[in-house]
C-alpha cells in the first residue's frame, strides 16, 4: 500500500475529514467561506504530513538498502574487515606438532613449558633424607564429578577434603591419572601415577603423587571407572560418595620438592609430594585407562640442581 494512501486511511480512521474537490453543506449548497478556509488548511497540513512522513520513509528505506547491501559484502569477502580476527584455539597433546617439546611455543602464555628451570616431572635421585613432618590427610566420602578432558580422567571434589603440611592447609580440589607414570624414581619407570591436586587460601598448589604398580584391584578407582562418561568434556555425577584416603598407601613416607604444573601453562611454584610407596591396580583397571590414553605422560625434565628430601 502506498504511503500516501496507508496516512490518508489513517486520517480517515481517526475521525479527520479530508476535503475534496469542492467544499458543500449537508443540503448540497456551497459552505461559507470561514468553513471552506478551515477544510483548506486541514488539507494543506495533511498534504504536508505526507509528504514529510514519505521522506522519512523514503530516507529509512535507503539506509536499509545500505546496510543490506554492506551484509551482503562482508559475507562475501569472509567478514568485516575491520573486526578483529578469531582467536586461535590452542591445542596441546603428548605427541606430534602440538606435543610437549612444542607446549611453550604454541602460546606465549604457555612460556614456562620450555624457558622454566623448575619444571616437573623429575627423575627423583640422591634425596637427602632427613625426618619429615607427616602429612595431615584429613580426606572423608564425599560426592564427586567424573570427567574425561580429553587428556586425562579426572575426579572433581567439593570442599570438605584437606591437607596440612608445613603449617599450611590445603583443599583436594580434584585427582587425575597419567599413563605412563611421569615420575621416575632413579630411573625406574611405573605404568601410571595418580595426581592429587590441592590449593590453598593464597592458591598455591601442593600436589600428591601415588605411583601406581599392578597388583590387586583398587575399589576407589574401580568406583571412578563404573562412573566414566560416555562423551569427552560431559561431566558425570554419580549417585554415590568417594573416600580419597581408600586411595593412600598404608606407609606415608614421601618425596618432596619444589615443581611445575605437568600440562600447560607449566606453571611453576608447586610444592610436589611423591610418595614412596606405590598403590595396586589391578592388570585390568590399568588396561581401560590405557584404552583411553595410551600415553599421556609428559617427559621427565631437568632436575636443575633442585634440593630434593625424603622420609628416612
Amino acid at each position: 500500500m502506498p504511503y500516501n494512501r496507508f496516512f490518508s486511511l489513517a486520517a480517515l480512521s481517526l475521525g479527520i475529514c479530508l476535503p475534496t474537490a469542492g467544499f458543500a453543506g449537508s443540503d448540497g449548497s456551497p459552505v461559507n467561506a470561514g468553513r471552506a478556509a478551515e477544510l483548506a488548511a486541514i488539507r494543506a497540513r495533511h498534504d504536508q504530513t505526507e509528504r514529510e512522513v514519505a521522506a522519512i520513509m523514503k530516507a529509512r528505506q535507503e539506509e536499509i538498502r545500505r546496510e543490506r547491501g554492506g551484509a551482503r559484502s562482508k559475507a562475501a569477502t569472509g567478514g568485516d574487515a575491520t573486526a578483529r580476527p578469531a582467536e586461535p584455539v590452542e591445542r596441546w597433546s603428548y605427541e606430534g606438532e602440538t606435543g610437549p617439546q612444542r607446549w611453550g611455543k604454541i602460546n606465549p602464555a604457555w612460556a614456562k613449558c620450555q624457558s622454566g628451570n623448575r619444571q616437573s616431572p623429575i627423575d627423583i635421585r640422591e634425596g637427602i633424607q632427613v625426618e619429615l613432618e607427616p602429612i595431615g590427610f584429613d580426606y572423608k566420602p564425599t560426592s564427586f564429578t567424573v570427567v574425561n578432558n580429553g587428556h586425562t580422567v579426572q575426579v572433581n571434589f567439593g570442599a570438605g577434603n584437606r591437607i596440612s603440611l608445613t603449617g599450611r592447609t590445603y583443599e583436594l580440589t580434584q585427582f587425575h591419572f597419567h599413563h605412563p607414570a611421569e615420575e621416575t624414581i632413579g630411573g625406574r619407570g611405573f605404568p601410571m601415577v595418580a595426581h592429587l591436586v590441592h590449593k590453598d587460601a593464597e592458591g598455591r598448589l601442593a600436589v600428591v603423587a601415588l605411583l601406581v604398580e599392578s597388583g590387586a584391584s583398587n575399589a576407589v578407582v574401580q568406583t571412578v571407572w563404573n562412573n566414566l562418561p560416555l562423551e569427552v568434556n560431559e561431566p558425570l555425577v554419580p549417585i554415590v560418595s568417594l573416600d580419597a584416603s581408600q586411595l593412600l598407601p598404608q606407609r606415608r613416607e614421601y618425596y618432596t620438592y619444589m615443581g611445575s604444573l605437568t600440562t600447560p601453562p607449566c606453571s611453576e611454584g608447586v610444592l610436589w609430594i611423591v610418595m614412596k610407596e606405590p598403590i595396586r591396580l589391578s592388570p585390568q583397571q590399568i588396561a581401560i585407562f590405557a584404552r583411553l590414553y595410551p600415553m599421556n605422560a609428559r617427559p621427565v625434565q631437568a632436575t636443575a640442581g633442585r634440593l630434593i628430601k625424603e622420609s628416612q
